[in-house]
């Protein structure tokens, strides 16, 4: 396995600047994801570690090495892609094998490393079968088995659950995350699923526009946030977000059309006075509290709802339990916990917490 460092990582093609001055670091055996929206960079930044693409500038090292210049064939690297790139004429023994054969590996050998993976990923009753008889993830399967096959220092995963159903989808994560820790390959993982991210990785570096928005553990991402854009990326149902203006007292208080919400115990320093309060759904208590508003929404998620609420114009949802017998049209009251508070500045949409 190998840590890798990329220092002011840079991609152009042409005007467009794809990924702008990105400096990671990742420790040897750490599973860490890249997310973000589509055409943020992550992809990009896989196919210049991988050496598929070359860095406009910037420097990528594994360990203490600098590979700029390496080719990928010789960078030891695992892939796995989004859409298996199996061969279709092959038998699934050979489409793992390939990477061995190139390396010219003796016969015996490729088939004692061919089963070896193939019973790791519980595959080897398929070895006879051609990527045709198989299900999704049982050719996904295939195409990691292929990927290990090489015993890489490096697993590299581009989207590679996107193209399974939901339930199977539950299932590879579970099964990717403990193969991962099990072998303990340096594993980045490109993704735009933000609950992939949060389940399997050990941290998660945010993307948007090529640049790096925050890089940390899932926890700190979602508890912490430096921005609202990674606010409002990371959890399954998104933040609440409130503009209004920060009056500065004992204790400060926000306010908008009319509403005025105390926040007790902030430390807040040089405050804008225009701010943006966000709340996440789960944080937002209902059935108690100074605030009231009107239920517009509910949407049933079996054991807990959605519900939005309006309030002065603005609609905030909140999770409650499917017991809580809410109706629409109904007045409703319910509070928003200081201590959940998100704070951020309204120009630039940094955090001022």
């Amino acid at each position: 396995m190998v840590s890798v460092r990329l220092v002011n990582l840079t991609k152009r093609f042409g005007k467009v600047l794809a990924v702008d001055h990105l400096n990671l670091e990742i420790g040897h055996g750490e599973f860490v994801a890249l997310l973000g929206p589509s055409g943020c960079g992550k992809t990009t930044t896989l196919l210049m570690i991988a050496g598929i693409y070359r860095p406009t500038e910037g420097h990528i090292y594994f360990d203490d090495r600098i590979v700029d210049d390496l080719e990928p064939k010789d960078r030891n690297v695992g892939m796995v892609f989004q859409s298996y790139a199996l061969y279709p004429h092959m038998k699934v023994f050979d489409n793992i094998a390939f990477p061995l054969k190139l390396k010219k590996v003796p016969k015996e050998e490729i088939r004692e490393k061919v089963r070896r993976v193939a019973r790791l990923l519980h595959i080897e009753d398929l070895l006879d079968r051609k990527p045709g008889q198989l299900s999704g993830g049982q050719q996904q399967r295939v195409a990691l088995a292929r990927a290990l096959v090489k015993e890489p220092d490096l697993f590299l995963m581009d989207e590679p659950l996107s193209n399974l159903d939901a339930k199977l989808r539950v299932e590879m994560r579970g099964e990717l995350k403990r193969l991962q820790k099990d072998l303990g390959i340096t594993t980045v993982y490109v993704t735009h699923d933000q609950l992939e991210a949060m389940t399997m990785a050990d941290r998660i570096a945010v993307l948007n526009h090529g640049r790096l928005q925050q890089y940390g553990p899932p926890e700190e991402l979602y508890r912490h946030p430096v921005n609202m854009f990674v606010a409002g990326f990371i959890g399954t149902t998104p933040t609440n977000f409130i503009e209004g203006s920060l009056v500065v007292g004992d204790p400060p208080r926000f306010e908008f059309d009319g509403v005025s919400i105390p926040l007790p115990g902030l430390e807040l320093g040089d405050a804008p006075s225009r701010v943006v309060l966000g709340i996440r759904p789960e944080d937002v208590v209902i059935g108690e509290g100074e605030l009231e508003g009107e239920v517009y929404i509910i949407e049933p998620l079996g054991r807990e709802l959605i519900v939005t609420i309006s309030m002065s114009g603005v609609h905030i949802k909140a999770i409650t339990g499917v017991d809580s017998g809410l109706e629409m049209r109904r007045r409703v009251r319910f509070s928003i916990p200081p201590e959940r508070v998100y704070l951020f500045d309204a120009a630039t949409g940094r955090s001022i917490l």
